[in-house]
């Protein structure tokens, strides 16, 4: 083990040592980018960590400027019917595949009947069901791909019908499922279409190099069409989980920028780089799922005893540090086409002592109790943060009558064993792709039947409720906003009140971003593509 561990050290050392100098002639941005991506298939993607490297080498009909607002991308152009139902997109005449293969709608076409395939599997094909039959063809209610409301009317133009108007479609299309893939190189290689010898980019970036465990390497998409603007050469998206790691290589110079930080770091970074942090509001919330297929947590008492008896008040603050808000709904605070008042439960106003009183009485109801304590186990996806906030939650469970067995993993296993439902309690992030409601919701909603099997995608807790359900399909075809927003709000009712998560804090981002950075603005979606970056001399 040591000789191995020790090989693995002085071969990673040697590795950046030569990436460092193979990048001295050209503008490199080293970036940390957490986990390692599980593709780069953005069929098969479904993390932050996965999106930064995938969003810069594919660009889909509409893209995001540097404060992450939708404008034009590969389509220079596009027309909305009166009634909001037809979109129709004008691709650029010099939107071009790497392999210097034009970029025609046929892809686009291609790409979303590849999405919504049952074969796909794609756990975030639900993204884009504002299109017409995209659900019932996801489903296999629908086995005519023809009749997806995703049309070429000739090689550079798009016509994409919606079921109903949609307020935040255009919004939706900057996320990767509405991006496309080369379908020359799709229909040739299959799924390997995304190997180093096969890939193909028409982004501001291509991939030349992905090492598993290490990096993924890119460098500027010279095809691309608006690549005399691109100020950054080439980008290293490093794999490192280990936050404190991750920091000492940045105070080191080997990192330009990080994508999280130990939050117990904070108050040092505040003093002694002042101005490099960037600690602000974004639309996302940090939970914890229980697995509601298995006993006893398909018990509402248990669920509620769980979520009730968590003091979510000092995690922001007192273990975390970095101003986090306590979470009781399910929507965050300012999200868009919704209700003034956020979701509120009665039992937040309690005094804690008297939540613990009933949670405990709600775990005996439930036959759990000192003589007979229930044991279950915790996952979270390794890191820093994500271990203080379980050791927090563990101690206050232990008073009602739980035994916590912390667990960890990468986040690659992390969240396979969340979507296999190989878990009991597991902690899971969600960060909003659009500026409304449903993205949130929609996690909720009951999974669909695919080839004989549940498709539950990032309903990691199996939480199924026929009202809530029927109330998303109101909300879908609903045109008037306000009509809209008060359905939605029905619906976070019931899936709050039944615990159908645990919702424990709103998220604030958290980047570090050194002084010669230029270009990289916060936002409420904390996405900062690459291509509005400019890096002056360290």
């Amino acid at each position: 083990m040591k000789i191995t561990t020790a090989l693995k050290a002085v071969t990673t050392a040697g590795a950046f040592a030569l990436m460092m100098s193979t990048a001295a002639s050209a503008v490199t941005l080293q970036m940390h980018n957490g986990g390692d991506p599980g593709s780069l298939d953005p069929h098969k993607v479904s993390g932050d960590w996965e999106n930064r490297v995938v969003g810069d080498y594919i660009e889909g009909l509409v893209t995001e400027d540097a404060g992450g607002n939708p404008i034009a991308g590969q389509a220079e152009s596009w027309e909305i019917s009166e009634d909001g139902t037809v979109y129709t997109f004008k691709l650029r005449d010099e939107a071009m595949w790497s392999d210097g293969t034009p970029v025609t709608a046929h892809d686009f076409v291609f790409a979303f009947q590849r999405l919504f395939d049952p074969a796909t599997a794609s756990d975030y094909a639900y993204l884009q069901y504002p299109i017409k039959n995209s659900a019932a063809i996801n489903s296999g209610e629908i086995t005519d791909f023809d009749q997806l409301g995703v049309k070429a009317l000739d090689d550079k133009t798009v016509e994409i019908t919606l079921e109903a108007a949609t307020p935040f479609f255009l919004d939706a299309l900057t996320h990767y499922t509405a991006f496309p893939v080369p379908k020359h190189l799709v229909e040739e290689h299959g799924d390997a279409w995304i190997e180093m010898e096969n890939i193909a980019a028409n982004g501001p970036y291509k991939i030349v190099e992905w090492l598993p465990g290490s990096y993924v390497r890119s460098e500027k998409n010279e095809d691309y069409y608006d690549a005399e603007n691109v100020q950054i050469d080439e980008v290293y998206y490093h794999v490192l989980e280990d936050q404190a790691a991750a920091l000492n290589r940045y105070r080191a110079g080997e990192f330009d920028i990080l994508t999280d930080f130990p939050s117990d770091q904070y108050a040092w970074m505040q003093e002694n780089i002042p101005g490099e942090t960037h600690v602000e509001p974004f639309l996302g919330v940090y939970y914890y799922v229980i697995n509601q297929e298995v006993e006893p947590f398909d018990d509402v008492r248990v669920r509620e005893a769980l979520s009730i008896s968590i003091l979510r008040e000092v995690i922001g603050p007192d273990i975390l540090g970095t101003g986090e808000i306590p979470a009781y709904g399910w929507v965050p605070p300012g999200t868009g086409n919704y209700v003034e008042e956020a979701y509120m439960p009665e039992w937040a106003n309690m005094p804690y002592e008297e939540r613990v009183a009933r949670a405990t009485e709600l775990m005996t109801e439930a036959g759990y109790g000192p003589d007979n304590p229930l044991d279950l186990t915790l996952r979270y996806n390794t890191n820093d943060n994500h271990q203080r906030i379980a050791v927090a939650i563990a101690a206050m469970w232990e008073p009602i009558g739980v035994n916590v067995e912390l667990f960890n993993s990468e986040v690659a296993v992390h969240y396979d064993a969340l979507r296999a439902g190989d878990f009991q309690v597991g902690r899971a992030g969600w960060l909003l792709d659009y500026n409304d409601p449903s993205n949130t919701l929609d996690l909720l909603k009951t999974g669909i039947e695919q080839e004989g099997t549940m498709n539950w995608g990032n309903n990691y807790g199996r939480y199924s409720n026929e009202e809530f359900d029927a109330l998303m399909a109101d909300a879908a075809t609903e045109l008037d906003l306000e009509a809209r927003g008060q359905i939605l709000a029905d619906a976070e009712a019931i899936a709050m009140d039944e615990f159908g998560a645990i919702p424990i804090y709103w998220y604030v981002s958290k980047n570090v971003v050194k002084p010669y950075i230029s270009g990289f603005e916060d936002n409420a979606k904390d996405v900062h593509r690459t291509r509005w970056l400019s890096k002056t001399e360290e």
